[in-house]
């Protein structure tokens, strides 16, 4: 009877685990069916605010409770061209080319953070695509594990199925954040140059796209020599750079 209730016992485990997995299993399909329904969303409706934006203006509010996001969406029409061509060269220069994911930059980058890591440097290379950076944007946080850049990658493969490229740089162009508490080219412009997005010289789209790797430290310190280096190599880059 002993040996009867203790196998009992054991089964008993068993289905708990079992059932267990199964409910964690099924969370984790809705949850990505959730996505996959805000990304539909997204393909025709635009976004008031982004995942980084709502973690930023909440880190911003720890100091000032009435701190405010400086943002304002653009129409891709409403976009200087000069801009899309600026950040395809100086982010993605295969965009238009590809299917969400760039591995060989993917496995470069890796390797350069691994040998930047051991020899205890903190400058880090992104291999990200724009497709990539706006999964992060739009529906992430910028924390650096492996489990969000796997949600990153599913997220890329759903935007890319569902969506134009013209659709991904527009909400791309809107979401990026270029300095505290500024998002999305609108908001920049006026921020740095007092135009509108429309109205960006190939100057000023090359400045703005050379400072979206660190926005943050390029929006207080504006004539750093690399800034004004990259700025250069970036409109130079302008005419041969394709948009959709």
């Amino acid at each position: 009877m002993a040996t009867s209730r203790s196998a009992g016992g054991h089964w008993t485990v068993k289905r708990i685990i079992l059932a267990t997995l199964m409910a964690l299993l099924c969370l984790a399909i809705l949850y990505e069916l959730w996505l996959f329904c805000m990304v539909v969303w997204y393909a025709h409706r635009n976004p008031a605010s982004s995942s980084v934006m709502r973690e930023q203006l909440a880190e911003l509010r720890e100091d000032n409770p009435r701190a405010q996001l400086k943002f304002t969406w653009a129409d891709y029409g409403q976009i200087s061209n000069n801009l899309k061509r600026a950040v395809i060269g100086a982010e993605d220069s295969n965009f238009v080319e590809h299917d969400g994911i760039e591995w060989e930059a993917m496995r470069k980058a890796w390797e350069y953070n691994q040998k930047q890591a051991e020899e205890g440097r903190a400058k880090m290379r992104g291999g990200s695509t724009i497709t990539q950076q706006l999964a992060k944007n739009l529906f992430l946080s910028g924390s650096r594990t492996y489990l969000r850049k796997g949600q990153e990658l599913i997220l890329t493969f759903m935007i890319e199925w569902v969506m134009t490229k013209q659709r991904i740089l527009e909400l791309y162009l809107n979401v990026a954040e270029w300095g505290v508490g500024i998002f999305g080219a609108e908001a920049a412009s006026q921020h740095y140059f007092n135009v509108s997005a429309a109205r960006l010289s190939p100057a000023q789209a090359a400045r703005l796209a050379a400072m979206l790797p660190n926005p943050r430290y390029y929006d207080k310190h504006r004539g750093t020599t690399y800034l004004n280096s990259r700025t250069g190599i970036l409109q130079r880059r302008i005419p041969q750079a394709e948009i959709p």
